[in-house]
C-alpha cells in the first residue's frame, strides 16, 4: 500500500478526518466519549497523518512535554491495516519529526495490547502497569540519534 506521511494543520479538513479516525479505532470500542479529544489543546501539537490517497488510514499526535521530552499520543490506524507497515511508517516519521525538532526522548502511554509492537519499534517499559481510560497501559520511551 502506497501511504503518504504528512503533518497536518491544527482544524484543516486532514484534521478533522483524523479526528474522526481516532474516534472510531480507539474511542468509540471501549466507551470513550468524543469529549476527551480537547481539540484547543492540540493547537500547538505535531499532528501527523497517513494517507493513502484522500483517504487517512493512520495517524497520531505528537504532544511536547518539557525541552527534551515528546509524548506520542492518540496513534490509530484502520483496523483492516494492522500488520501492514502502516503503524511503524507513523513511528519512524514521528521519531524523525521530534527528534528534528530536538527532542531527545519520544515516550507514550501504551495500551497493553500493543506492548509487543513498540517493543519491535525499538521502545522500553518504564515503570509499572497502570490504568488510563479503564484499560491497562505501560509507560514506554525510546532515546532518539
Amino acid at each position: 500500500m502506497d501511504v503518504k506521511l504528512r503533518l497536518l494543520k491544527h482544524k484543516s479538513p486532514a484534521y478533522e478526518k483524523m479526528i474522526e479516525l481516532r474516534l472510531n479505532v480507539l474511542l468509540e470500542p471501549i466507551g470513550v466519549p468524543a469529549t476527551y479529544i480537547e481539540r484547543e489543546q492540540e493547537k500547538d501539537d505535531l499532528l501527523i497523518g497517513a494517507f493513502n490517497e484522500d483517504i487517512i488510514v493512520g495517524c497520531c499526535v505528537l504532544t511536547p512535554g518539557n525541552k527534551d521530552v515528546i509524548q506520542l499520543r492518540q496513534m490509530a490506524v484502520l483496523t483492516a491495516l494492522h500488520g501492514k507497515g502502516v503503524g511503524a511508517a507513523i513511528v519512524e516519521f514521528a521519531e524523525d519529526i521530534a527528534a528534528s525538532n530536538g527532542f531527545k526522548i519520544l515516550m507514550m502511554h501504551a495500551r497493553s495490547v500493543v506492548v509487543d509492537f513498540y517493543r519491535k519499534c525499538g521502545y522500553e517499559i518504564v515503570g509499572d502497569e497502570f490504568e488510563e481510560v479503564g484499560i491497562k497501559h505501560y509507560k514506554m520511551q525510546k532515546k532518539l540519534v
